[in-house]
């Protein structure tokens, strides 16, 4: 509920190393992400009949938002709820494949982990400029897409399980300009346990 505050990590940054470094960490999470909280919540100080909202009913209205303030709450309320979401779908002690319902469900829409890959990089790979790549939940089956800035599919009524970020503030320090680098590295810390959870909660 407002005022939205940073959420902390659930681990060091540099918990993440050799695949995130932890200056990106520190400046991506301590400074992007707090912006986003920050300027969200100076832009509901003009519109406090919206602070009672959640931030996922916030971002499920935006049609409804005076259009004064729109794009300010679609922009830093997506950048907010995305990077809420990001942390926790990597960690420490992550990467390899998923396994039970979640691994047999990516085999029944994909036909495999590795095309289940292919897909996904494809998505994150083909992004034009700043996004992100998702996977959601609809109709009991998985759905690979992209959003750009810092869109998202909550705001259109899906369920994400898993996302990654592609702006270049998320891997530039390291990667630089080769995304594709930064897209491989990313999976070795996916935390699958967690994806299975949102899954579960998607399907119920």
């Amino acid at each position: 509920m407002y005022p939205y505050a940073l959420p902390p990590l659930a681990y060091d940054h540099a918990a993440l190393e050799p695949h995130i470094d932890a200056l990106t960490m520190q400046i991506h999470h301590g400074k992007h992400h707090s912006a986003y909280v920050n300027n969200l919540n100076a832009v509901l100080e003009k519109t406090p009949e919206w602070q009672k909202c959640s931030l996922e009913e916030l971002l499920q209205s935006l049609p409804k938002v005076p259009e004064a303030v729109r794009t300010a709450v679609r922009n830093n309320g997506g950048g907010v709820w995305n990077h809420s979401m990001f942390w926790k779908v990597i960690g420490p002690n992550g990467g390899g494949q998923p396994k039970g319902d979640l691994g047999a469900v990516i085999a029944r829409d994909f036909g495999g982990f590795d095309k289940f890959k292919e897909q996904f990089n494809a998505a994150a790979m083909g992004r034009f400029g700043s996004g992100w790549a998702w996977v959601t939940v609809e109709g009991g089956k998985l759905v690979i897409q992209s959003t750009a800035n810092q869109d998202t599919p909550i705001s259109e009524g899906k369920s994400p399980i898993l996302t990654l970020d592609v702006w270049e503030h998320a891997y530039y320090l390291k990667y630089q300009n080769r995304r594709v680098d930064y897209v491989g590295a990313w999976w070795n810390v996916v935390k699958w346990d967690y994806v299975a959870e949102l899954f579960g909660k998607a399907t119920k």
